[in-house]
Formats: C-alpha cells, structure tokens, sequence
C-alpha cells in the first residue's frame, strides 16, 4: 500500500524523525503529540489540563490537515506520567471526543518527551 505523509505549518516541527501523520489506504495515523507551542516549539506551561488544551488543538490542526474531523477519530492512546492527573485528562478529552466514542487505551509511563505530562496518539478511518 501507499503511504501518503501528511504535513501541516499549524504544529510545531517533530522532534525527531517522524511525520505528524501517515495516511495509508483508508487509516490516517497520527504520530503522538505533546503539549508543544506551535510558535516556539516548547512545552506549554501548566497542568495537565493546560498540555492537553494544546494537544488537542495540534490534533484539531493535522486531523484537518488531512481532510478528518475528531468524528473520524477510531482509536486513541493516552500516556500519562501520573494516572492521578486521569481524570482531568478525561475533563478535557470529553471536550473533543463524541459519542459514539472511539477505543482508547490510558496508559502511565516514567516519562514523555520533553517533559510533558501527557502525550497522545491516535488512528483515523
């Protein structure tokens, strides 16, 4: 099959070598995102909340800039640092994410990229 990458100037540039999405037949994957400030590229400062504000606003930007929505959203991974901070994040995600709700795994971890708090990826049909 063939992979299209799908690019877009509304996030901040990868951190390493990988595009922010790949579609590929009838998925779009979208590599994880964490909290980082379009314009400068840092982690925004806050809660985890505030980190998940920012993700799902870079979501919202390659979901669109592959012609998807967060209605096409069917799978999503979740990485927290504290499974303390869960259920804030669960305040935020109900935010973006309708019923029917995709799959969704929450899974904690010693530690993400650049010190976020969390970090999340997800899979698009």
């Amino acid at each position: 099959m063939k992979k299209e990458v799908i690019t877009t100037d509304r996030i901040a540039r990868a951190v390493g070598p990988f595009s922010a999405a790949v579609r590929c037949g009838d998925f779009t994957f979208l590599s994880g995102q964490v909290a980082q400030d379009p314009a400068t590229g840092k982690l925004v400062d806050g809660d985890v909340e505030a980190q998940a504000e920012q993700i799902f606003a870079n979501i919202g930007a390659v979901l669109q800039a592959a012609g998807k929505s967060f209605d096409d959203v069917v799978r999503v991974r979740v990485y927290l640092t504290d499974m303390g901070d869960y259920a804030a994040m669960n305040a935020v995600y109900a935010k973006y994410v309708q019923q029917p709700h995709p799959a969704r795994t929450a899974i904690a971890v010693a530690a993400l990229p650049l010190g976020a708090k969390i970090e999340i990826d997800l899979v698009v049909g």
